[in-house]
Parts: structure tokens; sequence; C-alpha cells
């Protein structure tokens, strides 16, 4: 029961729970029941699951997985949050296509494929129907917020800013 379980809600995103990481433990099965005009039989299960729902302005540490021309794309989780061009820097970065990256030429920053951010939640809109299709928004330009990198620059550096 619990592998079925886990087949059937791993993966789905749900706009109370959030996404179903894992089904952890299967705890009570009950009767089965057939519904006319329906193959199979129906349980109705207790189980404990593993659900991440990310937050409305919730700070997240995550890793850049895809760069593309309008921004980048930071996992979350078992989620991808968008990283806009416009809400990672106060400078103009250019898009590499080549390197895969986004560059200041004012500064010489560069964000990369698997580099590490601290961002912000400002946008979450959850499809049910289609996962894929979900949403999250984040920024970056805040205090204490952007590459980690460079908020190590920036504390042993206070006066560059």
């Amino acid at each position: 029961m619990k592998r079925l379980l886990q087949d059937k809600l791993e993966g789905r995103m749900d706009e109370d729970l959030g996404s179903v990481v894992t089904v952890t433990e299967v705890h009570e099965i009950g009767d089965g029941a057939v519904l006319p005009n329906r193959p199979g039989v129906y349980y109705e299960a207790e189980f404990d699951a593993v659900t991440f729902d990310p937050e409305m302005q919730e700070v997240i540490d995550g890793e850049v997985v895809e760069v593309v021309n309008f921004g980048a794309f930071v996992g979350i989780g078992p989620v991808d949050g968008l990283l806009h061009v416009s809400q990672i820097s106060d400078e103009y970065l250019a898009y590499d296509e080549q390197n895969q990256q986004l560059a200041s030429r004012e500064s010489g920053d560069v964000l990369s494929v698997d580099d590490a951010v601290r961002a912000r939640i400002v946008t979450k809109s959850i499809d049910e129907r289609n996962p894929r299709e979900s949403k999250i928004g984040l920024t970056a330009k805040q205090p204490g917020l952007g590459k980690h990198e460079w908020l190590r620059k920036a504390d042993e550096n206070p006066e560059a800013e």
C-alpha cells in the first residue's frame, strides 16, 4: 500500500499541503470499496507524508539549476523558482548563452548553474492539476539576499557597498 501511495502522490501539488515529497508510513487501511462503473477497489488510508509548502515572503537557500536569458531557475526542495534577471541585482546582467551564465560588466559578478543563492519567495501560483505549471517567483534584491559568494564578499568588505 505504501508503494501505491508513493506512486500516486509523490510529486503532486496541493494548494494547502504544498508538494508531496514522499509517503513515509502507512498507519491504517480501511475496508476496500468497489464503486459502480469504476474499475478497481478503493481504500481509505491514513498515512504520514513529507511535504514542502513554500510560504510567501519565506527566505530560502537554493541552487541555480538553469540560466536563461530572462533569469535563473533555482532549485528549492522538490520545485524550482524563477529568479527573474530584474530581481537578481541592481546592475545590468548580460546573458552569456555559451557559458549559461548572467554576468555584470560593472562588477564582474557572475551567476551560473550550481551557484548557491539566498532568495525570498514573492509570488506563488500552484496548479494542482498540472504541477509542472506551478510557478514560484523569487527576489534577491534585498539586503542579505543573493549569491552566497556575493554575500560573503560583502561581509568581508562592508565599505564596498
